[in-house]
């Protein structure tokens, strides 16, 4: 079982995690804290295989608490970090601390779940020598952070990821218009992007009708499972 602690300043998220932990095949939750101090101390006493790490702590950031963690006796835990915080710094720092994943909320336990399973394969794979080669270095790397399929013609990744962050920008359901004009793109672009996202799950439409005229499509980021 790969030992888990949960690092998340709300209470109820820390306890949402901990349960989505133990869904997890080959997993166990083994504590939960909501500082940094308790933090580096169950690291301490718990040993923990892996810790899902917060930034946003009220006591000390997350980057300072996995800096800390860093200087402890092996063996040290691995690092994942599950956080609101979405600036190009933090995830650089964050990465260069050793954090092997870097989850940003809000997503769904299906993205947990896949991260989590990514990171459970990859331990299986690690060698029980104390040597590897280029290859079997390759194959790891690959493991863990896997080239994501191509998208379909007619869908490039950053326009995607354009409308993708409008949607969780505007925190709730959307038009294709409201959409289109949060993310720069034409309306027809952020129709055919939205209806993508839709047949492959990522997005739920729904219908609002209103008093008079034709009903209108909202579109959501599909909410946490």
């Amino acid at each position: 079982m790969i030992r888990t602690l949960v690092v998340d300043d709300d209470f109820r998220v820390a306890r949402l995690h901990v349960e989505y932990v133990d869904k997890l095949a080959g997993f166990e939750a083994v504590g939960s804290a909501l500082t940094g101090a308790a933090a580096i101390e169950q690291v301490q006493q718990l040993r923990p295989d892996l810790v899902l790490l917060d930034v946003y702590l009220p006591d000390r950031s997350g980057l300072e608490v996995a800096k800390a963690i860093r200087t402890l006796p092996e063996p040290q835990p691995d690092l994942f970090f599950v956080t609101a915080a979405r600036d190009v710094q933090t995830v650089r720092i964050a990465i260069r601390g050793g954090a092997l994943h870097y989850l940003v909320k809000p997503f769904t336990f299906a993205t947990f779940r896949d991260k989590l399973a990514q990171y459970r394969d990859w331990r299986a794979q690690l060698p029980v020598t104390a040597q590897a080669d280029q290859a079997t270095v390759d194959r790891l790397l690959g493991a863990l952070r896997p080239v994501p399929p191509d998208p379909p013609k007619g869908v490039a990744g950053p326009t995607l990821e354009l409308v993708v962050t409008a949607l969780r920008d505007l925190d709730g359901a959307a038009s294709a218009s409201e959409i289109a004009a949060e993310s720069g793109v034409s309306r027809a672009t952020a129709r055919r992007y939205l209806e993508h996202l839709v047949e492959t799950g990522q997005v739920e439409r729904r219908m609002r009708y209103g008093t008079t005229g034709r009903p209108e499509h909202r579109f959501r980021l599909v909410a946490d499972a």
